[in-house]
């Protein structure tokens, strides 16, 4: 089968024949149009050698449609906006949060003109670009002083350089936690100038152990909050109060990196179990981090909260300015806390907080809009249905949260799936969606209602282009 699919394939020139490609000649350039004809016929020639079925994709107006795609994608901007039908909330290859309409705006207004971005509107004088949203987050964690860098990796990297260079971060090794992109706490760490003390064991520490490794040498304590895994079973870590209190005793800081920086109680809502800043304020610990495009539902950032002669200490470190956000970040970050200030506006306005509280009764209806597009898109070659199932937070975030939801399933015979799912990525609002059990499977909790019919304008268009 594969031979046979080899021969069909054309030779460059006989497809630069074809009209379609004679006019994007036309319109472009021959050069470009045969090095793309060429990328077409390469790449499916690999695909046939590794074992894949192209029947279809080998009709020369197949072809000749797939090099227009690939001449139309040179022109089209590499960065674009995509919808999300996977069911992930906080999507990090998706860019994971999406902003509030206020955020939005507030960056908008923040682009098309010049700021008091570093400007003090009362004096006339020189302020700091930090003051627009520390009262804010002061205010919402209890905090003393606030800082906010461009992300929690960078919040981890100043703190540990500022408070520990020289000296020894006493941690436990079952906090050694590495995430995305192969960030391990370790190896920020070593980069600080910081010594690593581990204390217990992967699944149990205790107080003890801490106790016993502070000396003089000690710069910090350091809590990591598992934000992206569990352990679960045989375990023990003491509690946040204790190790404060032990600390303080020893005249040693804490520091608690919390990652996914919930402002919202979500287990209120029935949601994981997930401690808020304002909780490890409270508690005493001295330096507080966590991002601000997780679970606060904002633009990419780090904040760094807690009492004000440590964050003054960290503010006048000279990685600081190497780390600083720029005006369009603050301004989102400035309209996201401002919602926050309402515990009921956060909940509808950060889509964030909305779609992780969403209910399974209210995506009903979506689920079944979408079903009846879908199916009058296939016209009765696919099976779509609405199914139950589970949604996932994502991000690094509540690891082993599941949030019920609904999916409109499709199946079919007729076409490849697997095909229909390619073109989705590749039309002009590109589409996310997941393959489960030889069926595709659009969640609809991370599909905003605008984009219900978009979605079926979507998978329209890629079926147009399923040979």
């Amino acid at each position: 089968m594969g031979m046979e699919q080899l021969r069909k394939l054309p030779a460059v020139h006989k497809l630069l024949d074809h009209p379609v490609c004679r006019e994007l000649i036309e319109l472009h350039s021959h050069a470009l149009v045969s090095r793309l004809a060429g990328n077409v016929i390469g790449d499916l020639r690999r695909e046939i050698l590794a074992g894949a079925e192209h029947e279809s994709a080998l009709l020369p107006d197949a072809l000749a449609h797939e090099v227009a795609q690939r001449v139309q994608a040179q022109f089209q901007p590499h960065f674009r906006p995509v919808i999300n039908a996977t069911g992930v909330v906080l999507h990090t290859n998706l860019g994971r949060a999406p902003l509030a309409d206020e955020a939005v705006d507030a960056i908008v207004r923040t682009a098309s003109g010049y700021t008091n971005l570093e400007l003090n509107l009362s004096t006339g004088e020189r302020g700091s670009r930090y003051d627009h949203v520390e009262r804010l987050i002061c205010e919402l964690t209890g905090a003393e002083a606030a800082l906010v860098v461009n992300n929690n990796a960078a919040a981890v990297l100043l703190v540990l350089t500022e408070m520990a260079k020289g000296k020894s971060v006493v941690i436990s090794r079952g906090q050694l936690v590495e995430i995305g992109g192969s960030f391990r706490v370790s190896e920020v760490m070593r980069a600080s100038g910081a010594a690593l003390v581990e204390v217990g064991t992967t699944n149990k520490t205790h107080l003890y152990d801490y106790e016993r490794a502070i000396d003089d040498e000690t710069g910090l304590i350091l809590r990591v909050h598992t934000s992206n895994f569990r352990v679960v079973g045989f375990t023990h870590q003491p509690e946040l109060a204790d190790l404060v209190a032990l600390s303080h005793q020893r005249g040693v800081p804490v520091y608690e990196d919390l990652g996914s920086g919930s402002l919202i109680d979500l287990r209120a809502y029935g949601i994981g179990d997930e401690p808020t800043i304002g909780e490890s304020v409270r508690a005493g610990v001295d330096i507080v981090s966590f991002s601000g495009d997780k679970l606060l539902g904002a633009a990419q950032a780090g904040f760094i909260v807690g009492k004000q002669e440590y964050i003054q200490r960290i503010k006048k470190n000279q990685l600081t300015r190497a780390l600083r956000v720029d005006k369009f970040t603050l301004a989102a970050l400035e309209a996201t806390l401002l919602l926050y200030r309402d515990e009921e506006k956060a909940k509808s306005r950060v889509p964030t907080i909305w779609m992780l509280l969403r209910t399974q009764e209210s995506m009903a209806a979506e689920a079944e809009r979408l079903r009846s597009l879908l199916a009058e898109v296939f016209g009765g070659r696919a099976d779509v249905r609405v199914e139950e199932a589970m949604s996932q937070v994502g991000g690094g975030s509540l690891p082993t949260e599941e949030l019920p939801t609904w999916h409109v399933t499709v199946r079919t015979r007729h076409f490849s799936l697997n095909e229909l799912e390619h073109h989705l990525r590749h039309v002009d609002m590109p589409v996310m969606t997941t393959m489960q059990k030889e069926a595709l499977h659009f969640d609809v909790r991370t599909i905003f209602p605008r984009e219900i019919e978009v979605v079926a304008a979507s998978v329209r268009d890629a079926c147009g282009r399923i040979g």
